[in-house]
């Protein structure tokens, strides 16, 4: 069989292998390789060359329904007439980008967003069933929250009462109220207590949270971080000026003149709320800075604590707000992420007005409130999205509450979805990838040459000591298990505010009253979460999780090729196994504790190679959002993008060791090793609202998916050897970074 021409993909690119190509008769070559014959005349580096031996052409066709269906998928993403060695990403998924139309409702599509959607239609059918006696409770919590969302007809009845109701418990929002609010009734703790006890969150000037103490993650801590803010610190800290911000105040103004406001007097006074706000981002630590986890621990006694910022009631705020689960005593040890944002926040507070402090906090607890209420004023948050994430249409109703259920109620929702419609088979697949995927990382971990023995020795003990959770836990099989632990929540059919409410006062309690339980890292709960379309590293348990919803798809399928599987889901493992040793991740041990296992010397030759992809993503610019890349703030998921690659690539090639070279794609005229690229490549294939690709390099910790492709393929010589990218091209450039 001739292979006259090929072409690979990952994320963004193009390039061809040539393979004798004056001896081959274009009629003889795929219908892609046909239209690409003449081009690839003009690419002469590599005729005549001897052609290795792993670009041999495949020995067959696979031409099984699933076989087919992935070919299809391949093309269709594919554009034939992009070199693979100039631009892969474009190669692999121009196709898609000029071919896909984003629904109005939505602000991208990419592959996760196609399997979430899929996903989400099975849920709705289930969910939408009516439920039978002897349904496990949490399935009927679960159809009950889901019937108070869709219950339009209730909720117009009920209005703008509930939230009114509610603010009026808190002490009213002044912006209503105009002059009947009395200041001197009003403090902030206070109505930090009733936000507390009403279910709403109350982080919104400093952020309380349980959290597993990084130094001894046996136990748990308290933790103290910054506020959080009602839009990114990325875009209050540039002012008034900036377009984001303009859009989020007149936001408040439409919200406050809904409920009853003056709009000139709302406008008067949430000004200066917004100034407030714009404040507390600008005493924020940006993300760049908060990537050294061990200057965020600073651990201390309650004593410490009230002497070092005594104008907080510490021990009245933590026994208010802990309350009824636990208490705590001055040798209560908490970790303070941020000092120098209490520092700051302490003067904040005390040279604001309270009518300032007031309005911005009532106003976090109405917008926290409209998704539950009537459409007059659900109709606000979509005119401030449109700005934002340029969306055109609000989502059909059942998607908007598919969402909510699927966000608040997400053990019931993992349950329900693996007990239906996964595929247990799965499982047992990926279990081996993860295994083989893994091997080869402690084969690069014994034989780079910058690390010193007893580093690498403690690498790995990491590698080797690295958990995962694969599908699903067991427990999602269990009713008596569920059923145990929803017991505590109670959701009635009535109003979906209320409902709300209570799930977040669930999760309050639940959180709060582990803080004096030991930690299980293998808890099953932890690792419900099983319809999600995404994966996890966790550090604390040097562990990594793959959800049943992302065994699915362009992913994973048991009947398709193996370079498909290892291109897709075979990356995704090797990317989050890297993220326990990328700049984060690295700087904890084997057991996840925040230790140091590092030599200096070795360190310091790690954060070289960190610079290396710092600089070399930092100057890549997306064309569409006319934006560059934050090296500092993506370099993890870089790392991680760039390990996660090679890992998979090395496990794939001893699959094939093993077992010998699989069957072509029909109408693919490649490789399996240039399927694997062109399969990891699909997995980016994304096209976005001009909008929405600003907000996600403004405030994201990934790069655009297309740098997701180009970066970690232009880094790897073997992508160049297996589509012949002569030295220079884009794809191949004479300076690569490499970390593991």
């Amino acid at each position: 069989m001739c292979s006259a021409l090929a072409a690979a993909a990952f994320a963004i690119g193009l390039v061809f292998t040539i393979h004798n190509i004056e001896n081959c008769d274009a009629a003889s070559t795929g219908t892609i390789a046909k239209i690409l014959f003449s081009t690839a005349k003009t690419l002469s580096g590599s005729i005549g060359q001897k052609v290795p031996e792993v670009l041999l052409p495949l020995p067959e066709i696979c031409n099984t329904t699933e076989c087919k269906n992935t070919a299809s998928s391949v093309l269709k993403n594919m554009d034939p007439t992009v070199e693979p060695c100039d631009d892969f990403y474009r190669f692999a998924c121009g196709g898609f980008h000029k071919n896909t139309i984003i629904p109005d409702d939505k602000t991208s599509v990419n592959t996760f967003s196609i399997i979430s959607d899929k996903l989400q239609k099975q849920l709705r059918a289930s969910i939408e069933e009516e439920s039978k006696p002897d349904d496990p409770r949490p399935f009927k919590l679960l159809k009950t929250y889901y019937q108070n969302c869709m219950n339009l007809t209730h909720i117009e009845e009920e209005g703008l009462d509930p939230l009114h109701r509610n603010l009026k418990e808190l002490g009213g929002w002044p912006v209503l109220m105009n002059n009947s609010w009395v200041e001197d009734d009003w403090s902030w703790t206070e109505s930090v207590y009733k936000l507390r006890k009403m279910g709403y969150l109350f982080n919104f000037f400093i952020d309380l949270s349980v959290y597993t103490h990084l130094k001894n993650n046996t136990k748990r801590v308290i933790q103290l971080d910054q506020a959080t803010l009602g839009v990114s610190r990325e875009y209050l800290s540039r002012g008034l000026r900036d377009r984001i911000v303009k859009a989020y105040f007149n936001y408040m103004v439409d919200i406050a003149q809904i409920l009853g406001a003056d709009r000139d007097y709302a406008a008067e006074q949430l000004k200066e709320s917004l100034e407030f706000e714009i404040k507390l981002a600008n005493i924020s630590l940006p993300s760049e800075k908060r990537r050294n986890i061990t200057a965020l621990y600073n651990a201390m006694t309650i004593a410490e604590l009230s002497k070092r910022f005594p104008s907080i009631p510490w021990i009245e705020y933590f026994n208010t707000i802990l309350a009824p689960t636990t208490s705590v005593t001055e040798d209560e040890v908490v970790v303070v992420n941020v000092p120098t944002f209490i520092t700051e926040l302490e003067k904040l507070l005390m040279k604001t007005p309270k009518r300032v402090l007031a309005n911005y906090l009532m106003w976090r607890v109405a917008e926290s409130s409209i998704d539950y209420l009537d459409d007059e004023i659900r109709k606000q948050p979509f005119e401030f999205y449109k700005i934002t994430k340029g969306i055109k249409k609000r989502k059909p109703r059942w998607k908007e509450c598919m969402d909510f259920a699927s966000d608040d109620l997400l053990i019931s929702v993992g349950a329900l979805y693996v007990r239906k419609y996964f595929n247990k088979d799965a499982k047992s697949t990926v279990v081996e990838m993860v295994s083989d995927i893994r091997n080869e990382f402690i084969k690069i971990l014994h034989t780079i040459d910058w690390m010193d023995n007893k580093t690498r020795e403690a690498a790995l003990d990491k590698a080797k000591s690295m958990t995962t959770h694969i599908a699903y836990p067991e427990e999602l099989f269990d009713d008596e298990k569920l059923e145990k632990f929803y017991e505590k929540l109670e959701i009635s059919s009535g109003s979906y505010l209320e409902s709300a409410l209570n799930l977040t006062l669930f999760g309050t309690e639940y959180a709060f009253e582990i803080l004096r339980k030991p930690v299980n890292k293998s808890e099953w709960i932890y690792h419900g979460m099983s319809a999600i379309v995404n994966a996890y590293y966790s550090n604390t348990e040097n562990s990594i999780e793959l959800p049943a919803g992302l065994l699915q798809g362009a992913f994973f399928n048991s009947d398709r090729p193996k370079y498909m599987n290892y291109g897709a889901i075979g990356y995704a493992i090797g990317h989050e196994i890297t993220h326990g040793f990328d700049d984060l991740g690295r700087q904890f041990d084997k057991n996840g504790n925040l230790v140091n296992w590092w030599g200096e010397e070795t360190e310091k030759k790690f954060l070289q190679k960190a610079k290396c992809i710092i600089y070399q993503y930092g100057n890549y610019t997306s064309k569409e959002a006319q934006l560059n890349v934050n090296g500092v703030t993506t370099q993890g998921e870089n790392i991680a993008d760039n390990g996660g690659i090679k890992l998979a690539y090395l496990a794939y090639k001893k699959w094939v060791r093993r077992n010998g070279p699989e069957a072509q794609l029909p109408g693919l005229n490649y490789t399996g090793q240039q399927m694997f690229w062109l399969s990891t490549a699909n997995t980016w294939c994304s096209k976005f609202r001009p909008e929405k690709l600003k907000l996600s390099i403004t405030t994201g910790l990934h790069s655009p998916p297309e740098f997701r492709v180009l970066g970690p393929m232009s880094n790897m010589p073997k992508f160049s050897k297996d589509f012949n990218c002569p030295l220079g091209t884009i794809m191949n450039p004479r300076h690569k970074c490499t970390v593991w």
